[in-house]
């Protein structure tokens, strides 16, 4: 898809049930091919493709050309159609041709040439004389005209198919796209509520900081996108604020054989987060693998902040970039969340956490 201008959520919806009907439209000739290529012309803008677009209109139309030939947009456009061929001059030289017939015109040479042969058959006559010594020679038919015929419905034939197939694998290549990436946006919109809801319960402030993050996502300014991800950042500290509080007092873990203190104070939200990992998972591995995640996001955030605390411009570069961190938080929170513990004598989970790790494993199936 085009990447100057990203179509909304809405956009995207249209168009993956317009690709849907368009394929079936196509691959079951239900409509002619000139009304199909109209709406590969509608599907185009909805996803803001505006050469695909106005190649799809030159398809119905026809492509302009003028005495002196053809134009160099033109041209292009040409050559993303695939309606560029190598032929012999006049003068016997290899030269580039363009085909500029609209589909409508090749729907319709097809169609009149089929009437032509039809009409072009040889009557059924029977010529004989009473003279037996005459020779008499059949009625001259029309077969040059028919293998003229021919020849003009094969190609109009050929060139219609490659029309076809231009148009089918358009279509094929934005409906796979739309699928995958609604699937990736309902299966994060899915988590995202369920994140949502649960932080609800145990920090209602940070609904609100979730909240502004996403608004600053939708966004065109850049600096919008910096504070999205500076958010992300508050939000762990919250939650660390209430899993795991500050203390003065360091933990000591062994690396390598050797003694290392790890502080827990107010600054140090992602030691405090990958402590109460440990402190609250049975699994090693879960541990290992939370605890790298936890590492890198908070060793990037906190990079990207103090950037910005040095007025540094080169922070987020894009807005695909911030989306990443929002994801990488949304899915930090929601593992941190399933391992919170409101152990008893029991060890027993709270609520909360027993029902956002049956929420969350029943919005990833």
């Amino acid at each position: 898809m085009s990447d100057a201008i990203k179509p909304n959520a809405v956009a995207r919806r249209e168009a993956l049930i317009l690709s849907e009907e368009l394929l079936r439209n196509i691959e079951l000739s239900e409509i002619p091919l000139t009304n199909a290529v109209l709406k590969a012309s509608r599907l185009a803008r909805l996803l803001n493709e505006f050469e695909f677009q106005k190649i799809f209109e030159y398809e119905a139309g026809g492509y302009p050309s003028t005495p002196e030939g053809v134009s160099p947009e033109i041209w292009t456009y040409l050559e993303s159609a695939g309606r560029i061929f190598q032929d012999k001059n006049s003068e016997g030289e290899i030269k580039s041709f363009g085909v500029m017939e609209s589909i409508e015109q090749l729907e319709a040479k097809v169609e009149g040439t089929k009437l032509g042969l039809d009409a072009a058959r040889d009557a059924s006559v029977s010529i004989s004389s009473a003279n037996p010594h005459q020779f008499v020679s059949a009625v001259k038919g029309n077969a040059v005209e028919r293998g003229k015929l021919h020849t003009e419905l094969q190609r109009a034939v050929k060139r219609l198919g490659t029309r076809r197939a231009f148009l089918h694998s358009y279509v094929v290549q934005r409906n796979l796209e739309l699928k995958f990436s609604t699937i990736a946006s309902d299966a994060f919109s899915r988590i995202r509520e369920l994140v949502d809801k649960s932080v609800g319960d145990l920090l209602p402030s940070t609904v609100q900081k979730f909240t502004a993050i996403y608004e600053n996502l939708q966004s065109e300014n850049p600096e919008d996108w910096s504070n999205a991800v500076h958010g992300c950042r508050r939000v762990l500290q919250d939650l660390a604020d209430v899993v795991f509080p500050a203390t003065d007092q360091p933990r000591n873990i062994d690396v390598g054989g050797k003694n290392r203190e790890i502080k827990l104070g107010p600054d140090n939200y992602i030691n405090r987060l990958i402590c109460f990992v440990e402190d609250n998972s049975t699994s090693g591995r879960t541990q290992a693998i939370v605890g790298s995640q936890m590492s890198f996001l908070g060793d990037r955030l906190d990079a990207l902040f103090q950037a910005a605390q040095k007025g540094s411009h080169a922070t987020i570069a894009s807005r695909e970039e911030a989306d990443r961190y929002v994801v990488y938080t949304y899915m930090a929170v929601g593992d941190l969340l399933q391992l919170r513990t409101d152990t008893d004598q029991g060890g027993r989970k709270t609520a909360v956490s027993e029902k956002l790790t049956v929420d969350i494993n029943s919005a990833m199936q």
